[in-house]
């Protein structure tokens, strides 16, 4: 549909069908480096310490399971090395994979010739019997042998036949091979480091013979295609392939014996998915996410785009007939339709893209809509204009019939962004205002903005981030409704998970103490002193919304401000990376005519002031407590293994700081936070509110832990409990769980220890001080949210 063809596929009618079609993957390639890499890597490092503590430590636990399953550990371990090969090979020769049952003998081989140069290069490897429990199983005067040739010799089996298995079944191998690992662990002939080499040996070989002998699942041959076609019954006379994008599905433009021009689109993989990031966009951007319809194979994917085109068509939907969906011998799907000749939308210049064409484009969106078909790939690319300027939808295979409003909301979403593209934002709102009504064009408001649009849309637009934001905002004043309200993107099952989690890291850091003294330290605490511990968790908001305040250059209502960073205490300390407190902050500036853009830049600025403010504290505070002699027990590393570590990751920080990504992702913004911070000084007033509230917020949080901890030990350095506070507060927030959660208790208490404080005294103080002032206030932040919610002030 507007391709470039290349050279014409030639073949004879009636031909034996064809096998799987083998070619070669610069993938391929790559594995094989980096699984050799990681080899040599081992190898030197098993030559170089022949007992490693860690490694040691690991093989002692695998040592640990229950006797009972010895006999099972000694079955996986028999069947590994040849006679695994043997078997593999009787199965593929059994079903006539003559080739396939010699490559898995010769890899089974050549496996077992490298992990026997591999063996001479290191050597037998010793462990003195000091290091280990006397119970464990060792080999004897001979020692461990690198690397388990075993397990080399089944993952290059495994490797050599996964492209010939299902994805289910390619998994299950991968597993046999691991438990075949953890077996010559268990049974004391191998240390871990041992199998995972051997491992990583096995998919090298497997990946060499795909190199030299190819793998099917690269690519569907043309004369497969024909062959299809002609079981079919369609007649094909020329077959010609099309260069369509790098990424995207096979194509070829058949001639039939009757004259009929079809397009024929070649699936091989399942591409209806919504993966895990994609999941994990959704969530954070405060939308419900629908799990898409399990589809089985390629061929169920073909079927499933054939019904919703001729749903759309029954619809009105102008889109290219659908002639038949078949399978090809290799296992792939052909989806065949009319050929329809024109260029993509994404292809047509500025002065190309008239009003008519962008009305019809909008009635096309609207039937989509009225028949409940979400698109869910609604690109300019996904659009083709025929000679007369008639626009064509394609790509349905992400479609979904039966589609829910929120699914056809954000067809419309992604139709906007991609029109605006091409023609600007006021041309693509004031075309879509044209067509569809206020109520159709509303729910899409929600999806515009870059967590709940997919890569392939957002990345259309040459300056996301700014260009959503205005889009958002010119459709909102165009259709006269507000912006939509901020939903809490805390979900019942993602609070019962964060409850496990809680429960889970308050009931194992007491057991790196004494469990039974922690619980004695809690029975007996100074209920007045965690009364006041509760007080201060309160207060600090108040102080954070005077820092916010102090962010924003328009004027704030302060108890309004206040309500808020009361409900951001549920909304942002139960999100991963606090995302809610973004969000609600956002949201509730939205609401007072404050422009998107400006109220991200007040939230990141509020977050930068009090990052700076708690960096400073922290640094300052230590070499404080350093020259005051408080801090005992602290050693620092030295040497140069250190030094090296260190300037390597200073130069992988400087190198991913000044590479594009890095400039457009880390460099530019914080310049930019840094412009505000230093134009905020030059206004005392907001100044003091930004900085001062963000300094006030720190100390009343860390007068919680000391409250805490004198409820429990009223003897203790004041200034230096403050400091480990703001330590564990300012660099436990790195780690992105909810509210840092098992990370800041684990830097408070290593800090409480350091200044010589009993551990149950830190565990008992940490944790009553972080479930009284930190976690407490998400409940009246609960109530605060619905209220605010209610009176639509977020």
């Amino acid at each position: 549909m507007g391709d470039e063809p290349v050279k014409p596929a030639t073949g004879e009618a009636g031909s034996a069908p064809p096998m799987l079609p083998l070619g070669r993957h610069p993938r391929d390639l790559a594995v094989l480096v980096f699984a050799l890499a990681v080899v040599a890597a081992c190898s030197l490092v098993a030559r170089w310490q022949a007992a490693n503590p860690v490694e040691l430590a690991i093989f002692e636990e695998i040592e640990r399971i229950p006797p009972a399953s010895t006999a099972a550990w000694n079955v996986f371990q028999w069947a590994g090395g040849w006679l695994g090969v043997a078997a593999v090979a009787a199965i593929a020769l059994y079903f006539k994979r003559i080739r396939l049952g010699l490559q898995c003998v010769a890899a089974g081989a050549v496996a077992w010739v490298l992990a026997g140069i591999a063996n001479d290069f290191v050597g037998p490897r010793y462990v003195p019997p000091k290091l280990l429990a006397p119970e464990t199983r060792v080999p004897g005067p001979t020692g461990f042998a690198f690397p388990d040739v075993e397990v080399a010799m089944v993952a290059a089996l495994v490797a050599v036949i996964a492209p010939y298995l299902k994805p289910g079944y390619r998994r299950a191998a991968w597993a046999v091979v691991v438990v075949i690992a953890v077996a010559g662990v268990y049974l004391g002939r191998h240390l871990p480091l041992d199998a995972f080499a051997g491992v990583f040996l096995g998919w090298a070989v497997g990946a060499l013979f795909h190199l030299l002998f190819g793998a099917p699942g690269r690519r569907t041959s043309v004369a497969v295609v024909r062959q299809t076609l002609e079981q079919a019954g369609l007649a094909p006379v020329e077959v010609v392939p099309v260069r369509t994008r790098r990424y995207g599905p096979q194509e070829v433009v058949v001639t039939t014996a009757s004259g009929d021009r079809l397009r024929v689109e070649v699936v091989r993989h399942l591409r209806r998915r919504a993966g895990m990031w994609y999941r994990l966009r959704r969530l954070l951007a405060s939308l419900e996410v629908e799990d898409e319809p399990p589809l089985s194979s390629p061929y169920h994917e073909a079927e499933h785009e054939a019904l919703l085109t001729l749903l759309a068509e029954r619809g009105g939907v102008r889109i290219p007939p659908v002639v038949l969906a078949c399978q090809a011998p290799d296992g792939s799907a052909l989806l065949v339709r009319r050929q329809i000749d024109g260029r993509r939308l994404s292809d047509l210049g500025l002065d190309e893209i008239d009003e008519p064409l962008l009305k019809a484009f909008w009635d096309h969106v609207a039937k989509l809509g009225d028949a409940r078909i979400a698109h869910h790939d609604l690109r300019a690319r996904n659009v083709l204009v025929d000679a007369h300027g008639e626009p064509w939808l394609l790509g349905l295979a992400l479609g979904k019939a039966g589609a829910t409003p929120g699914r056809t909301a954000q067809d419309i979403a992604e139709a906007l962004v991609s029109i605006a593209s091409l023609v600007g934002v006021e041309r693509a709102v004031l075309s879509a205002t044209r067509a569809l009504s206020p109520d159709r064009l509303e729910p899409a408001l929600a999806y515009l903005q870059p967590l709940a649009l997919p890569r392939r849309v957002r990345k259309q637009l040459a300056s996301e981030r700014f260009a959503l934001t205005d889009l958002r905002e010119t459709l909102a004043e165009r259709i006269g409704r507000p912006i939509p309200t901020f939903h809490s993107p805390l979900r019942p099952s993602r609070l019962v998970g964060l409850l496990l989690f809680g429960a889970a890291v308050y009931t194992l850091l007491p057991q790196l103490t004494n469990l039974s003294g922690v619980s004695e330290a809690l029975a007996g605490a100074n209920w007045t002193w965690l009364a006041i511990s509760t007080v201060t968790g309160l207060v600090a908001l108040l102080l954070a919304a005077v820092s916010i305040i102090g962010a924003s250059w328009t004027p704030l209502p302060f108890w309004r401000t206040t309500a808020v960073q009361v409900a951001a205490a549920f909304t942002g300390r139960t999100t991963p990376g606090g995302v809610g407190f973004f969000g609600i902050n956002i949201a509730f500036m939205e609401r007072i005519d404050i422009r998107r853009s400006q109220a991200v830049g007040v939230t990141m600025l509020n977050v930068a002031a009090t990052g700076v403010l708690g960096g400073i504290w922290s640094v300052v505070g230590a070499f404080g407590m350093g020259t005051a002699g408080v801090l005992t027990g602290i050693s620092i590393p030295h040497g140069w293994p250190v030094v090296a570590g260190a300037l390597g990751a200073l130069a992988i920080v400087v190198a991913v700081l000044a590479s594009p990504f890095g400039r457009r992702r880390f460099v530019q913004p914080g310049l930019q936070v840094i412009r505000e911070l230093v134009r905020t000084l030059g206004q005392p007033r907001r100044a003091i509110q930004l900085f001062g509230g963000a300094a006030g917020y720190l100390a009343v949080s860390g007068l919680g832990l000391v409250t805490s901890l004198a409820a429990f030990d009223p003897h203790m350095p004041v200034f230096a409990v403050l400091t480990v506070f703001v330590i564990g507060q300012t660099f436990g927030h790195i780690i992105p769980t909810p509210g840092g959660l098992g990370a800041v208790e684990s830097l408070m208490i290593g800090g409480l220890a350091a200044l010589d404080i009993a551990p149950t005294t830190a565990v008992a103080a940490v944790l009553t001080s972080r479930l009284l002032t930190y976690w407490l206030p998400v409940l009246p932040g609960i109530a605060v949210f619905r209220y605010l919610q209610h009176r639509e002030i977020i």
